[in-house]
């Protein structure tokens, strides 16, 4: 066999592995009970519950901050991320938690917010001026 057909195997083998590792990164988003039931590694999506306790104190461990998420079943539980806090937190709209269950808590490792358009006070006023 020539050169070429070992390079050209070799880069279909190497596209199969990007390609399932990626698939692995798609999966669908689960709930609370989904992720206990599991022991896997899930994505989580739901709204922050404003009315609970958040805890996060930088001086004694700024690696921790817990929070509690409504997820899309409805079910509020606590989250750990094993981060510091992100900047403007309390403003997100919606959050997707990516963990395991631990426990009583939902262990995060990587958090994505969801935060309001800060032009979305422009958008309603444009809309309002077209109209009028």
């Amino acid at each position: 066999m020539k050169k070429i057909y070992f390079i050209a195997i070799a880069m279909i083998a190497v596209a199969i592995l990007i390609f399932s590792t990626a698939a692995e990164d798609m999966s669908t988003y689960s709930t609370f009970a989904d992720a206990a039931r599991s022991g896997k590694k899930v994505k989580v999506v739901g709204q922050l519950a404003k009315d609970k306790e958040m805890y996060y104190n930088p001086e004694k461990d700024p690696n921790y901050f817990s929070f509690y998420v409504n997820d899309a079943a409805g079910v509020s539980h606590k989250v750990v991320l094993l981060a510091e806090k992100p900047q403007d937190f309390e403003l997100s709209e919606q959050i997707v938690v990516t963990g395991k269950m631990k426990k009583e808590a939902f262990v995060a490792t990587d958090i994505l917010m969801k935060c309001p358009s800060k032009y979305k006070d422009e958008e309603i006023s444009i809309k309002k001026e077209q109209k009028g």
